[in-house]
């Protein structure tokens, strides 16, 4: 037989079907597995988990960037309102009442003579504070309520469903008017407890739903199966895959509940001065909104970008978390 000499310039590779086909080297390199993986996988080819992909694409996604940018800001103020400026939102000057733009008063001042400015910024922290304590209170209780009676099922998830019915039925800011008219509180905490009350019945709802359609799937059948507690399942094979929808709409609510403390305060039964809210600030400037616009114009602002911001967070959020606009 004639000696053959191996072509460092071709390949043989198989074909599958028992054949073989002449490939170059470049095209035969691209036969071996690439360390990153296809789009959809991780290092070695393994497949991203649906928490890895959704951070995936959120990291490419322009609405969750800017909204993202706009709620840690907001955060940072919260925190330390002295970073940006250094009067108080209590200091007010009668003598300058209604006055426009100044040097050291980029806002102006209101119908009491307080710097527009500082009150705005102040105002911040009051709207961050309420939104994420009632976010995580409405979560917490809605999520827990809502994932028993949807694991569990019987007489529980019967008389759950009918008391979140009675809840659907109270108008939120007629509740409002009603309950806390009755409390002399200044501080933030009777709102939140309020918003607590009327928003879980949403959440149990929706983590109700995810858990009985997650419960259902093969893999927790098998791990029912194999003697899995009841804590195991639920925290081992349920809850880490119902949750993502409750994220979603906390994360909507959050900026809704901004807007429902910013309302409650401007109808007087919210916060009451001498407490910051955006919603006293805009609700002390309505009457002078021909002879002082900006004193209404910038707490109306704030409030509107920062319920906006989570809105579109939440939206970010739900389209990464969701499969079905993939």
């Amino acid at each position: 037989m004639p000696e053959q000499h191996f072509d460092p310039d071709r390949a043989i590779a198989g074909t599958g079907m028992g054949g073989t086909m002449d490939l170059g080297v470049d095209e035969a390199e691209t036969l071996e597995k690439v360390p990153g993986g296809p789009e959809g996988t991780g290092p070695r080819g393994k497949p991203r988990s649906l928490w890895s992909d959704a951070w995936h694409d959120l990291r490419r996604n322009p609405v969750f960037i800017v909204s993202a940018l706009v709620i840690l800001f907001l955060v940072v103020i919260s925190l330390w309102p002295s970073l940006i400026t250094s009067g108080s939102p209590l200091k007010c000057d009668l003598a300058k009442a209604q006055e426009g733009s100044q040097p050291g008063h980029p806002f102006g001042f209101n119908g009491q003579g307080c710097d527009v400015y500082t009150r705005t910024v102040y105002g911040a922290r009051t709207s961050v504070t309420v939104g994420v304590c009632a976010t995580l209170g409405v979560a917490i209780l809605g999520s827990v309520l809502g994932a028993l009676a949807g694991y569990f099922g019987g007489v529980g998830d019967s008389v759950l469903s009918r008391i979140t019915d009675v809840f659907f039925a109270i108008p939120v800011v007629l509740g409002g008017l009603v309950l806390l008219s009755v409390i002399t509180s200044n501080t933030v905490w009777p709102v939140i407890g309020f918003i607590v009350l009327l928003g879980w019945p949403q959440l149990s709802r929706i983590a109700r739903g995810s858990v009985i359609t997650v419960k259902q799937n093969d893999y927790v059948q098998a791990a029912r199966a194999l003697g899995a507690s009841h804590s195991r399942l639920m925290l081992r094979h349920i809850a880490p895959n119902a949750i993502a929808p409750v994220i979603v709409v906390a994360t909507i609510a959050l900026g809704t509940y901004i807007s429902l403390e910013a309302t409650l305060s401007y109808l007087g039964v919210g916060l009451k001065p001498p407490s910051v809210s955006w919603g006293i600030d805009i609700s002390a400037a309505s009457p002078y909104i021909r002879n002082a616009p900006h004193a209404l114009l910038w707490p109306s602002g704030a409030l509107a970008v920062t319920v906006l911001a989570f809105i579109m967070l939440g939206d970010a959020v739900r389209d990464a978390l969701d499969p079905k606009l993939r």
